[in-house]
């Protein structure tokens, strides 16, 4: 994405955050944050994100279109239901681009109006990891890091140990965290 760019993520856990500092680090002047959980969203401001939708508090594709005027240029998508892959395509305004990061499951369809596709010239694909380059994309990560521009510590939101990894699992599904980290003692 190129500075100045409108971004909206659905889905504030882990994936999510990231994308909202990366949008942040590219220079993106509206990010949006989605999500149901509203301690999700506080942190999602405090990383970089200049709103937050709440789909608890109404539909959050018009909530998204009504912010910017017709929509953003970029969604991502970080929770992997058929239903927010669509949102996503929805928040993109004429010429924008829905990526879906979140594992759909197997055998689920995603619903796209042709006509959008054709008419609007928006785009919908996917991304595996990033779709980084580890070895070129890994050093720039630590680098932002150790600038301080990249925040992972305040991503984390548990410390847990190698026995409670089933606890962490578990509160990450129901979204109670951000990121829990195993410390190995």
């Amino acid at each position: 994405m190129e500075p100045g760019s409108s971004v909206a993520v659905i889905g504030c856990g882990g994936v999510g955050m990231s994308s909202i500092q990366a949008a942040r680090i590219a220079g993106a002047t509206a990010i949006i944050a989605v999500d149901l959980e509203p301690r999700k969203l506080d942190t999602a401001l405090r990383l970089g994100a200049t709103d937050a939708v709440n789909p608890a508090d109404g539909d959050p594709v018009e909530h998204v279109l009504e912010l910017t005027g017709g929509g953003v240029g970029y969604s991502f998508e970080a929770i992997g239901l058929s239903l927010t892959a669509q949102q996503a395509f929805g928040m993109i305004r004429r010429g924008g681009t829905a990526t879906v990061m979140g594992m759909i499951p197997p055998g689920t369809k995603v619903e796209i109006e042709g006509r959008e596709l054709f008419m609007s010239d928006k785009r919908l694909q996917g991304s595996l990891m990033g779709s980084n380059v580890f070895r070129v994309d890994m050093p720039r990560l630590v680098d932002l890091y150790l600038d301080g521009r990249l925040m992972l510590d305040e991503m984390v939101s548990a410390t847990i140990t190698l026995d409670d990894v089933n606890e962490g699992f578990a509160a990450m599904k129901a979204g109670d965290v951000v990121r829990s980290v195993i410390a190995f003692d």
